[in-house]
């Protein structure tokens, strides 16, 4: 997240890094709003069947794009 006097964002990265203990922080890549929401999608799916079959789906989904890219570049 940057502020006005965000020095490109590490103020925030180090302010994370340094968390103390008894304070969880997940933590995903810079401009990864795909990741932090399937890391959300996992965290709430624990708890939410129908959540965890649709990320599943959605896991599979992405297994195959993958899976059909490399065998283009064969």
């Amino acid at each position: 997240m940057k502020s006005s006097n965000s020095i490109d964002g590490w103020d925030s990265i180090l302010s994370i890094l340094q968390m103390p203990n008894g304070i969880p922080v997940a933590t995903v890549a810079l401009n990864a709003a795909k990741n932090a929401g399937i890391l959300a999608a996992k965290m709430i799916g624990s708890s939410n069947p129908e959540v965890q079959e649709k990320l599943i789906a959605y896991m599979e989904e992405m297994k195959s794009k993958v899976i059909e890219s490399a065998e283009k570049l064969k």
